[in-house]
């Protein structure tokens, strides 16, 4: 029976989303189907009920909305230029120093909103008019918006690492969040030098016109977006407040610097609010169904049925990695971050652990891989979003990511073999 409905849930799950059923409700479907093989109706839909309210019935979990809230509050807050003015300051005298600008910006702003796709909106819809006027190829500058958005999902403080703590049995929020930072800045240095090469190529000089960029007034302006950071990831590493806490008190200073910034009204927080909402229902409903889908896979046994299949090709962990990387770069080719995460941590974070993983190491490999997935055909978020900023079609701006997906990959496989880059931090600080 175990069998059987093990078999039925893979092929209920994988034919709803054939006939383009959201991955949620698919999730939802595939998960109810297998529950009544398992189970009389009653039971069945009682238990599947309860535990998609019980998978979302958690204090840590409210911090997701609230960063989400932060970010968008931070996106229409007039925090983008300022952060992209430091950037400026940074690479204005590289070759292509609007390009490294770009991703500076990026990382800036992405690890503030915690989120690709605001990330390439905000800091696309600033630097592709700029880059423009220099005679930037439209979609060059698509491709260097595009594959440096995601750095703002493992740079902390971001959501995903919250939930992948959840989904992983609880391991420590700010462990994760120290080990996002040396691989997310590699990704973000490995994009910068592919552009460095390209701009020289492509005799991008730093002809731009600095003059009217006063440092001390540029800092001076952009020190107070900078310090939220600064009081979020210092208040949890410190004991001060928890991640959920740190997310309530980011929502008070985003508005406050917003208002004080005078680029935002009170009249936009109904729609801010709004949206706020719409994505935090999206996320909850994801998280609720995955709940669902990870009771049935322990009735059906299917994680340890793979973790099994793995561990039985080969007893390298590093054929085990590649092979586990390769999978998840697949995933994130077709399913969106968060739901992968939910769905595949329980199905490989056991393997990784047999051989003594990490479990904060191995959620870095995780996060990182379906990232590069928000920037890669057909699925890609990120991918979307910056080529419509771009005003190029994704076909054509394909091509120019080749060299970046290149760069990304090195720096996944850097991250993968050298647990150092990802413990080192939360080592230092106390937390591993």
């Amino acid at each position: 029976m175990a069998l059987l409905a093990g078999i039925s849930l893979v092929v209920v799950f994988l034919l709803l989303l054939v006939i383009g059923v959201p991955i949620a409700i698919s999730v939802a479907g595939a998960s109810i189907v297998t529950m009544l093989l398992i189970a009389p109706f009653d039971a069945a839909v009682f238990t599947s009920a309860q535990k998609m309210v019980t998978g979302i019935d958690s204090f840590t979990l409210l911090a997701v909305p609230f960063f989400l809230l932060t970010g968008i509050i931070m996106n229409q807050g007039g925090i983008a230029l300022r952060l992209v003015n430091v950037a400026r300051l940074l690479t204005g005298k590289l070759p292509g120093s609007l390009a490294h600008t770009n991703i500076v910006g990026n990382m800036l702003f992405g690890s503030i909103a915690g989120s690709s796709v605001a990330s390439a909106a905000a800091i696309g819809k600033v630097m592709h008019p700029l880059q423009e006027q220099e005679g930037y190829d439209r979609k060059f500058s698509a491709a260097v918006n595009i594959a440096s958005a995601p750095t703002g999902l493992i740079i902390p403080p971001t959501g995903l690492f919250i939930i992948y703590s959840l989904v992983s049995g609880g391991t420590s929020v700010a462990a994760l969040f120290l080990a996002g930072y040396i691989p997310g800045i590699l990704w973000g240095l490995a994009t910068m030098v592919v552009a460095y090469i390209l701009a020289k190529r492509k005799g991008y000089t730093a002809k731009q016109n600095q003059a009217g960029i006063r440092p001390l007034k540029v800092i001076w302006e952009a020190v107070p977006s900078l310090f939220l950071v600064i009081i979020i990831i210092g208040g949890i590493i410190g004991g001060f407040f928890t991640a959920t806490e740190a997310s309530a008190i980011a929502i008070i200073y985003a508005l406050l610097l917003s208002f004080a910034y005078r680029s935002l009204s009170v009249k936009q927080l109904p729609g801010i609010f709004k949206e706020a909402v719409e994505l935090t229902v999206v996320i909850m409903f994801l998280i609720g169904t995955s709940a669902m889908l990870s009771l049935v896979m322990a009735f059906t046994g299917i994680p340890s049925a793979i973790s099994t299949g793995i561990l039985s090709l080969t007893d390298n962990p590093i054929l085990i990695l590649l092979l586990i990387n390769l999978i998840l770069l697949l995933i994130g080719i077709v399913m969106d971050v968060t739901p992968a995460i939910l769905i595949f941590t329980p199905i490989f974070l056991p393997v990784v652990m047999e051989f003594g993983m990490d479990p904060v190491h191995f959620g870095v490999i995780l996060i990182v891989n379906l990232c590069i997935g928000n920037i890669t055909p057909p699925g890609g978020s990120a991918l979307f979003v910056g080529s419509t900023i771009g005003k190029v079609k994704i076909e054509e701006v394909v091509r120019p990511l080749v060299p970046f997906y290149i760069g990304i990959i090195i720096v996944l496989m850097i991250v993968t073999m050298i647990p150092a880059l990802s413990t080192w931090l939360p080592t230092l600080a106390g937390l591993m």
